[in-house]
């Protein structure tokens, strides 16, 4: 194809066209799985760029993948098919407006979540999900796309719920503005004039077309913040506990880790690491008084009030008044004890919230090893069973994971109130990848002993995982990020299926836009 690298080379210029083997390598990759390399990547500036993109490479014939920070793990911009274009997001970073009247934010979807909290930290606002725990390189654009947790989602739910408007490229290089900005007069301050269409484009991880921008809604930043932690003897009561929170709406953020995956946590960080995050929660304590007394504690607890913990539950409060805080932590304590479980030192919400968007390096194991999570939305009434079912997945593949000395964990989260995460992790011996070496600190990686290529293992840990993909559909469970990895096209009710098999027809007539994303595949049809 070098008539379409030509051209593009002409669009874009030389930092808008890579095509050295490289990047070809390391942008067709995500954490678990690699592609053959891609045959450029083109990195627009701009909507008009990103369009004029999108246009001449499907007319070219060329599949066309979009990618965002490259932090997901279920091939959701890993290319299908050899010879595609990847197109990166990483030049369109700007956050174009800060509209605090009418309450939005509007950001090119190359933004990061980092960078937006700082543009809004003097503000006193904030977005109502405010990001991932890998937002120094997660986007805005690939949140909404894959719809992202974490920060904020315990009180407004997922990534998407927060999205007013999009502006969205299509196959053709026309740009579709959607929500009130659909209005021929209109801006983005609101979503529903008319059917939704900022939906249709919100999860569809890139399948449907190219995000240029993303809008936002505002909120206030709440000054009162908390957290309390609590211990578990077993992951049903923890996950029943959980699930009175979300009901609740006690907690700003939940998240839960299992005794293996909280092990890997205290063993992976450092004394450094510990120093930088005390820094951080007596920088976030507010006034001198409360950071030398946050600091205090923090150093105290250390990291032995873990030793004896088998499930740990971390949760964070935000409000507008200290006085609703101390109400909401009684309300904890109450829900706590009901279901069996104790109080621990604080210490894991007040470092996360201190030092909301970390290094990535929790990407790897302690010792270097390969990490890949898998995960489900179920609904409070099915917790429990589910986790008893992956458990019991566990059990079965208990040989295996014994030879190739796979690590199992989990991490829990709540998504509103009506929803949480399960997440189960797996780490295990195995050679990293190009991204691991791009996206980790190198000063971390030094440390590491690190550990030779194996196939068998990853091929064990590939199984299991598709195991549990399978049971969590049987089970009738949801997912985020659902890239080519979940069985969406085999879940959903024909009827269903067709209406998403329609949009994609219109959108993009040739099938070039991501394809195998969402079980959307002309060349398999």
């Amino acid at each position: 194809m070098p008539e379409l690298i030509q051209t593009l080379s002409s669009l874009l210029g030389s930092e808008g066209l890579l095509t050295d083997a490289e990047s070809c390598v390391l942008y067709a990759q995500d954490v678990l799985t690699k592609a053959e390399p891609a045959l450029a990547v083109a990195r627009p500036a701009n909507t008009e760029q990103l369009a004029a993109t999108v246009k001449a490479a499907v007319a070219a014939g060329v599949d066309v993948v979009p990618r965002g920070g490259g932090m997901s793990y279920t091939s959701g911009y890993v290319p299908k098919n050899s010879g595609s274009i990847v197109i990166d997001m990483g030049r369109m970073t700007r956050i174009l407006e800060i509209n605090t009247e009418d309450m939005y934010v509007t950001v090119e979807a190359g933004c990061t979540w980092a960078a937006l909290y700082e543009a809004l930290k003097e503000t006193g606002w904030r977005t109502p999900f405010w990001g991932t725990l890998s937002g120094l390189y997660a986007t805005v654009g690939g949140g909404v796309s894959q719809n992202a947790i974490f920060w904020g989602a315990g009180t407004y739910g997922s990534a998407a719920d927060s999205v007013v408007s999009l502006s969205v490229v299509l196959a053709d290089g026309s740009v579709v503005n959607t929500g009130s900005a659909a209005h021929s007069k209109g801006a983005p301050w609101f979503r529903h004039f008319g059917p939704d269409l900022t939906g249709i484009f919100l999860c569809d991880c890139g399948a449907l077309g190219f995000k240029a921008t993303v809008t936002l809604k505002l909120v206030p930043e709440y000054p009162a913040r908390s957290g309390l932690s609590f211990a578990s003897d077993t992951g049903e009561a923890m996950l029943a506990f959980a699930s009175d929170v979300a009901r609740q709406q006690l907690a700003s953020e939940v998240c839960g880790f299992d005794p293996y995956l909280q092990a890997q946590r205290m063993k992976r960080e450092s004394l450094g690491k510990d120093v930088k995050a005390l820094a951080g929660v007596m920088k976030s304590a507010g006034g001198i008084g409360k950071a030398l007394k946050a600091g205090a504690k923090v150093a105290l607890a250390g990291r032995g009030y873990m030793k004896d913990v088998k499930f740990s539950i971390h949760t964070l409060i935000e409000e507008r008044y200290d006085a609703v805080i101390a109400i909401k932590e009684k309300e904890l304590r109450q829900l706590a004890e009901k279901h069996g479980l104790r109080e621990i030192e604080n210490s894991i919400p007040k470092i996360l919230r201190a030092n909301p968007f970390g290094p990535v390096n929790n990407m790897i194991g302690p010792e270097g090893q390969r990490w890949a999570p898998v995960h489900a939305l179920v609904p409070h009434s099915k917790a429990a069973e589910t986790f008893q079912a992956i458990e019991a997945t566990f059990a079965k593949h208990q040989a295996a994971i014994e030879k190739y000395d796979i690590g199992c964990g989990y991490l829990f989260s709540s998504i509103g109130n009506n929803a949480l995460a399960i997440e189960p992790v797996f780490f295990w011996p195995d050679e990293l990848n190009e991204l691991h070496h791009h996206a980790v600190e190198e000063a971390h990686l030094k440390r590491l002993k690190g550990f030779p290529a194996d196939p068998e293992a990853r091929a064990a840990v590939i199984t299991i995982r598709r195991e549990l993909v399978a049971l969590f559909a049987d089970m009738g469970l949801a997912h985020l990020q659902i890239g080519k990895a979940y069985h969406y096209q085999q879940s959903l009710r024909p009827e269903a299926w067709a209406l998403v098999e329609a949009l994609k027809q219109h959108v993009d007539p040739t099938g070039k836009i991501n394809p195998g994303c969402l079980g959307l595949d002309k060349t398999s049809a």
